[in-house]
This record gives C-alpha cells, structure tokens and sequence, in this order.
C-alpha cells in the first residue's frame, strides 16, 4: 500500500507517517510539500491513500481536493484531510468536495485510529 502525505510541513508529514505506521499497515510513503508536487505524485504512482493538509503554497489543500475529484480515475481514492482548519464550515467544504474524512490537528491517536480503520482500502481504484 502507498500513502501520500501533504503537508508542507516536515515535521507534520514525519508526524501524520508515524500515526498510520503505529496502526500496523504495512507500506510506503511518498511526501509533497504541496498541493501541485502531490498532484504530480498521484499521477505518476500507484497510491492507496492520501492524507492531506489544507494550508499550502502553490495548490491548497482543498484546491488538490477539488482538482482530484474531478478525475473519475480517482473518484474512489480515499482522501482524508488532516489539518488545523478546524470551523464547521471549512469541514463541511472539504466533505461536500469529496474528503473521505477529516482529522483535526494536534491529532488525538485515538480518533485517527478510528478515522483510519473505517477506510475501505479494497475499493481504492475500483469503479462504483
């Protein structure tokens, strides 16, 4: 399985790694810094997964959300925005744009187990 991590954070891509590493799912990692390196990213691998941050340079978090969405290749991609935005209505956004979930930071293990675990990874690439 390979996940992609946005977030032009370091430190929180090597953080948000760690969290999935400690649910026991064997994979790789592939990191962007942005939202228009990720684009490029997904295009050019095989990903089961992307965790995604909403504040970035280049191309927003919500921007890629929108962009990936529009492509039915990936209208079954498990997206799940983790990020600091945390009002109601920038959750209600990113859903309505196709976010499969929505973790807030600081993130709490317990709920990123829990948002994690009800992902369906054997639907990643299938049509509906």
């Amino acid at each position: 399985m390979t996940i992609l991590v946005v977030d032009d954070s370091k430190i929180m891509r090597n953080i948000v790694k760690n969290h999935f590493s400690e649910l026991g799912y064997k994979c790789d990692y592939i990191e962007a810094d942005n939202g228009m390196t990720a684009l490029q990213l997904l295009v050019s691998h095989s990903v089961h997964l992307v965790l995604l941050d909403w504040n970035m340079p280049q191309l927003s978090g919500i921007e890629f959300l929108k962009k990936v969405r529009s492509m039915p290749r990936y209208d079954t991609l498990p997206i799940v925005m983790v990020t600091s935005e945390a009002a109601r209505y920038s959750v209600v956004e990113a859903l309505k744009c196709g976010a499969t979930d929505y973790i807030i930071k600081p993130i709490n293990e317990r709920n990123f187990r829990e948002k994690i675990s009800k992902i369906d990874f054997s639907k990643v690439g299938k049509k509906k």
